[in-house]
């Protein structure tokens, strides 16, 4: 049973489902998800949700403490503050982070916790840094990710797109996604790997908006302080840039916005 739990997260499993398929009775399942609940919080594993009536069941929601969350970000800060990740114009060596299996498994876990009580319907990114990082996250949230690209795919059918003016390059730009990738309604969560200017995210926003979707968090995990907030909007960043001089080899990192609400890694409070 924890093992199927694990796996299904936030799915709505019926007791009966678990009578079923471990031939036992409704009480003593009810009696081992008691056990559950009380072990998975204790362990920080996550929560484990009962609910009664007709159409009630048990659901898993992987959810970091505070305290992990908090490890894993400044974990995450350290290991993003060594200059030999500068780059010429002003970029970052990101691809070992995004490449490591288990720091991507801390990241999606992190941030599926934050928006853990969000309604998340998507998950989307843009090709191809964001990727890893949408797609660990979509699976500990278990909804869809979607992947905006910049340039036509014959594989995507029709598609949507949209011109988004880009910041740091002063030109506008062009991205689209498949039109079956998105349907009214939905509730996206954007994710990228590196905020500078903003104009990609506010392109993604953009593109959300086309298909009546609301966008309910947009999370980076990188972020430069040389964007318009007044056009993005809020953004969750996990590491925020506080130095970046290419010319000085310097690079210094801090905790980003992400952690300054940590009300959702504690939802009993």
């Amino acid at each position: 049973m924890v093992y199927y739990l694990l796996e299904h997260p936030h799915q709505l499993i019926t007791l009966s489902y678990f009578t079923k398929k471990y031939h036992s009775a409704k009480s003593s399942i009810s009696e081992d998800l008691v056990i559950l609940k009380k072990t998975f919080a204790e362990r920080g594993i996550g929560k484990v949700e009962t609910n009664s009536g007709a159409a009630g069941g048990v659901r898993f929601i992987p959810l970091l403490t505070k305290g992990q969350a908090l490890e894993v970000g400044n974990h995450l800060v350290e290991k993003l503050a060594d200059p030999s990740r500068l780059l010429p114009g002003g970029f970052m060596y990101l691809s070992d982070v995004l490449v490591d299996p288990e720091l991507l498994r801390q990241l999606g876990h992190l941030i599926a916790s934050k928006y853990a009580f969000k309604q998340v319907t998507a998950v989307v990114t843009v090709a191809t840094k964001g990727i890893p990082i949408a797609q660990t996250a979509a699976r500990y949230l278990n909804v869809p990710f979607v992947i905006v690209r910049r340039d036509s795919k014959i594989t995507e059918g029709s598609t949507v797109s949209i011109n988004y003016p880009s910041y740091r390059t002063n030109r506008v730009e062009k991205m689209e996604v498949s039109k079956k990738s998105l349907k009214k309604g939905d509730r996206v969560l954007i994710i990228d790997d590196f905020l500078n200017g903003g104009g990609t995210v506010q392109g993604m926003q953009i593109l959300a908006s086309e298909f009546e979707a609301e966008t309910v968090g947009t999370c980076v995990l990188c972020e430069l302080s040389n964007h318009d907030r007044d056009q993005v909007g809020d953004i969750d960043a996990l590491v925020h840039i506080d130095a970046l001089d290419e010319r000085k080899r310097v690079l210094r990192t801090s905790l980003g916005s992400f952690f300054d609400d940590l009300r959702a890694f504690d939802p009993e409070k």
